[in-house]
């Protein structure tokens, strides 16, 4: 249940339902955006925003749709709606990144490291990232960009 409304239910991906007072037949809410004045992200009835028909639209207190406060579940509930095409798109980049820890943690080994000192760490980190951008521009200028991501291959 969700801001007192007894119809209205989300789940741990964030999609957010709205039931039929009359039928009982759940639908998911369609994203309206984010509020930045007042924190809250916007769910709007599916019945007006698909054109379906629901039977207890008259009678439905969410038909003209619901803010959540981020505040309900932060994890849940972010600025960009985690049931948007947006959010899709941002958290697809972030496999890339990840990728890219995990080379640094395993491959230049900074996992089990000596350093101390964030000056020294910010230095020995730049210094990695550069080595694997140098090393995917020389695969690229060698014409094996198929290889561009490896470290030992030597073709």
């Amino acid at each position: 249940m969700l801001n007192n409304k007894q119809n209205v239910t989300y789940n741990y991906k964030g999609n957010v339902f709205c039931h039929c007072p009359s039928t009982g037949i759940e639908r998911e809410m369609a994203c309206g955006g984010f509020d930045k004045d007042r924190n809250t992200i916007r769910k709007l009835c599916p019945a007006k925003q698909y054109g379906i028909t629901c039977e207890g639209m008259e009678k439905c207190p969410v038909v003209n749709g619901i803010r959540i406060p981020l505040s309900e579940d932060r994890r849940i509930f972010t600025p960009i709606d985690r049931a948007s095409y947006k959010w899709k798109r941002e958290y697809n980049k972030r496999t890339a990144v990840e990728r890219v820890n995990s080379r640094i943690d395993q491959v230049f080994g900074f996992e089990n490291h000596t350093i101390r000192g964030i000056k020294k760490m910010t230095v020995r980190c730049g210094l990695a990232l550069c080595v694997m951008l140098a090393m995917a521009l020389g695969r690229i200028k060698e014409k094996q960009a198929q290889n561009m991501r490896s470290l030992v291959c030597a073709v």
